[in-house]
């Protein structure tokens, strides 16, 4: 379920500080990928992709960020948090988000290759689950879009990561 965008200056705020997160995951050599979870107008958790420097398929910004989450506020349900995460989360993320109960994820960029927050799959508002996810995309869309284009120019063309 996509909704209206609301307090726009908020969101950008806190996609800032995603994205401030996405940027120490390229220092480290990982795609760019940033996360924060806000609980009752404060930031409980925050995460950055950790693939290879943790060397691990699950060190993904999402699911760092929801584990300390949880353990901020002592339990698995998030049911009154906001995440906000610099790419459209994929599969597993977005199977987390959905049994963590977060209410509301703010997307900066979609990933059309793999995400599944509505560009190949909505795992966030499948009707048969018992759970769906409040949308809300685009948010500092240009900078985050931006910032995976040059990794991947980077990548591709053999220059450091950092």
């Amino acid at each position: 379920m996509e909704t209206s965008v609301g307090n726009i200056k908020e969101h950008e705020k806190y996609m800032r500080q995603a994205i401030c997160l996405a940027k120490k995951a390229w220092a480290n050599g990982d795609v760019p990928i940033g996360c924060i979870i806000v609980y009752e107008g404060k930031v409980i958790a925050r995460g950055y992709n950790r693939r290879n420097l943790d060397k691990t398929t699950l060190a993904h910004a999402e699911i760092l960020a929801i584990k300390k989450a949880s353990k901020s506020i002592g339990d698995w349900r998030l049911e009154d948090c906001t995440m906000y995460v610099t790419l459209e989360p994929c599969q597993m993320c977005a199977g987390a988000i959905v049994q963590a109960r977060i209410p509301r994820v703010v997307i900066g960029c979609m990933n059309p290759k793999a995400g599944c927050a509505g560009s190949i799959i909505n795992l966030l508002d499948m009707k048969q689950f018992n759970h769906q996810v409040e949308t809300i995309k685009g948010i500092l869309e240009d900078e985050c879009s931006a910032m995976m284009k040059l990794f991947f120019t980077e990548l591709r063309n053999g220059k450091k990561i950092t």
